[in-house]
């Protein structure tokens, strides 16, 4: 019997790769909360590494759209803002992982933002319910060009900032992140298992704030690139 699909069947989410014409496809999109003291600070959260774990929170693949898109003001909220973070592309399967083979895991390295209503999520976060609204929602995954880990060797450390019209409003080093890429990497891996495609926004720094139709948005991390976004 043949089997008919009611709708088509949406095409694969895939992300450029810088150097070749290969596409890199969208799994899963993990994003870590809270992963620099500053930033938690300016959320009036303190973040206390030998009590505490990292958490996430998820974004579908659908929210992605490349560097360099023009984006619509989302819909309910008056507090769009951007968050500037190291995103980690997962090019191997693994499940329980060592943080001393967290590195084989990883396929490349890209610039991202998580963009986000600002209003929806602490609104949701002072009742204790889930962020989706203010996190997963369509276009709020920006994601740079993905620079392949036998191009750029492992990256542990970099400058990270973020502009807005040309205005420097965030500037950090990865060196900073609370929790490191291995570490976030093994701890994930305990709850997931995780698979090529998986993509991990690492946090963001200190310097989060709103944007406005008509605003450009630049970034760039060294030796992983650069990312803009322009909002409609």
């Amino acid at each position: 019997m043949t089997t008919h699909l009611i709708f088509p069947a949406k095409a694969p989410v895939t992300a450029e790769i810088v150097g070749t014409d290969a596409r890199f496809p969208v799994n899963r999109i993990f994003c870590v909360g809270r992963n620099y003291h500053a930033h938690a600070a300016e959320m009036g959260v303190t973040v206390d590494k030998s009590t505490q774990e990292p958490f996430y929170f998820i974004k579908d693949a659908s929210t992605l759209v490349p560097s360099g898109s023009t984006v619509a003001y989302p819909p309910q909220t008056a507090n769009y803002h951007y968050e500037m973070e190291f995103v980690v592309a997962i090019g191997k399967a693994g499940f329980e992982v060592a943080e001393d083979n967290a590195d084989e895991l990883i396929y490349g390295y890209a610039c991202g933002l998580d963009m986000t209503r600002r209003d929806l999520q602490l609104k949701a976060r002072e009742t204790g319910r889930p962020w989706d609204l203010g996190k997963d929602f369509e276009e709020s995954a920006v994601l740079a060009p993905i620079y392949r880990k036998e191009d750029v060797g492992v990256i542990t450390e970099g400058n990270l900032e973020l502009s807005v019209g040309g205005e420097q409003k965030q500037k950090t080093t990865l060196g900073l992140l609370i929790w490191n890429v291995r570490e976030v990497i093994a701890h994930l891996s305990k709850f997931y298992h995780l698979q090529p495609g998986d993509l991990i926004y690492t946090g963001t720094p200190e310097g989060v704030g709103p944007v406005v139709a008509g605003d450009v948005i630049t970034g760039k991390i060294d030796n992983v690139g650069d990312i803009s976004l322009t909002i409609a």
